[in-house]
């Protein structure tokens, strides 16, 4: 069963390479990025490990814990481990689930026959505190994801989660936003002292709030 915005992330308890893990508990009240990987010792998987290692800090200072999948067991995952950080010239430290009876990839409908009967596309799945799926994404195998991209929606999704806006096309922190429709235009001056802009009744912009 596929799974949509606003459903619970399934809950569930697995082996990774830092060790068992029982999901929710795991996430405790951060936000969350699952994301799948067709095989270990594979060369796009390699690089996408490589640079969300990279990106440790980004991902630590927006509170997000990050945890990979691939449907290899812990010792492969461990010796491809050595490999990423020695290519990528980085260190992983954040735990790869070891799905070899793809428990997990089937709970998240990572597997789409029709691409592949085996092997897992390269799934995210943005998850909030309140362990509810914010984002999907489901790329090809053959093709890396965006980590700029995963950040920007991250900002994005923390942002309009705290306030009565929205984010326009090619948004990137720190650039105005638009105002939701819900929010009467006499009252925009109260909620959004910055102050606004008004380009048509249903589009109106503001500096961003927690600027």
């Amino acid at each position: 069963m596929s799974i949509r915005l606003g459903d619970i992330a399934p809950d569930f308890k697995a082996e990774t390479s830092m060790g068992t893990i029982n999901f929710h508990e795991w996430l405790g009240d951060s936000w969350g990025m699952l994301f799948s990987h067709p095989a270990d010792y594979t060369p796009v998987c390699t690089t996408e490990l490589g640079r969300t290692a990279q990106l440790k800090s980004e991902f630590e200072k927006r509170n997000v814990k990050v945890l990979a999948l691939s449907v290899d067991g812990v010792e492969s995952h461990k010796g491809w481990i050595k490999d990423i950080n020695e290519t990528q010239n980085t260190t992983v430290d954040f735990p790869i689930i070891a799905d070899e009876d793809k428990k997990v990839a089937n709970l998240y409908d990572m597997i789409h026959p029709n691409a592949d009967n085996t092997f897992t596309v390269r799934s995210v799945f943005i998850i909030g505190p309140d362990k509810k799926v914010k984002l999907t994404l489901t790329y090809p195998a053959s093709t890396g994801r965006n980590f700029h991209e995963l950040l920007r929606v991250i900002d994005s999704l923390q942002l309009t989660a705290n306030y009565s806006v929205a984010t326009p096309a090619d948004w990137e922190d720190g650039e105005d936003t638009v105002v939701s429709p819900a929010i009467a235009t006499k009252d925009i001056p109260a909620k959004f002292p910055k102050g606004h802009r008004e380009v048509k009744p249903y589009l109106r912009y503001t500096p961003q709030p927690n600027k």
